[in-house]
């Protein structure tokens, strides 16, 4: 199976502060996505998955990708 590229954006409750989030994975599907953004989150953050509320979950093209490591890991961006 391969890996698809899926945009996920979110919101996250820490300290009584509301934070929008916006993140673009590698994962074979929707499910294996928002893992890897809840442990993201928890590693980077200290966020409990309680906290965590995902908005949008959407397969986008390699194109589509804004995030230049990620361009880079897919071939779409060059190094230089």
């Amino acid at each position: 199976m391969s890996s698809k590229v899926w945009r996920v954006v979110g919101e996250y409750r820490k300290k009584g502060r509301t934070f929008i989030f916006r993140k673009e994975v590698l994962a074979p599907k929707e499910t294996h996505a928002r893992e890897k953004v809840y442990s993201d989150l928890g590693s980077r953050h200290r966020v409990k998955r309680r906290d965590i509320r995902f908005t949008e979950v959407v397969e986008i093209r390699p194109e589509e990708v804004t995030s230049i490591e990620l361009r880079r890991a897919l071939g779409v961006e060059s190094e230089g």
